[in-house]
């Protein structure tokens, strides 16, 4: 199992989730489309060359964001990636992967 996590704008959250969960992550045993979310603030500033989904260039950006956190077994954690990637708003997707220990 992997888990991953992920930074998404508040507002486009749940066509990202949806996208995921119907690619098979966040499926925990007899539950699907599991995951945990929390709210923050993301900060970046687009550079030349850069085509914002917020913001403009040069300039400093903050926004409201959920950090997403899913599991995904091994066999689909590079389709999560792919969806994630396809499904989310920015151009840059800021993720992570873990591998999970079993015990």
């Amino acid at each position: 199992m992997y888990k991953l996590c992920f930074f998404v704008p508040e507002t486009d959250a749940e066509p990202v989730k949806t996208a995921l969960f119907e690619a098979g992550v966040g499926r925990i045993g007899d539950y699907d489309q599991c995951c945990w979310q929390t709210l923050g603030t993301g900060q970046f500033r687009p550079l030349d060359g850069a085509n914002p989904h917020l913001g403009q260039q040069g300039q400093l950006e903050t926004v409201p964001e959920l950090k997403v956190e899913m599991v995904c077994t091994d066999e689909l954690i590079k389709t999560a990636v792919a969806t994630l990637k396809e499904a989310h708003p920015y151009e840059e997707v800021a993720y992570e992967v873990y591998k999970l220990a079993e015990f």
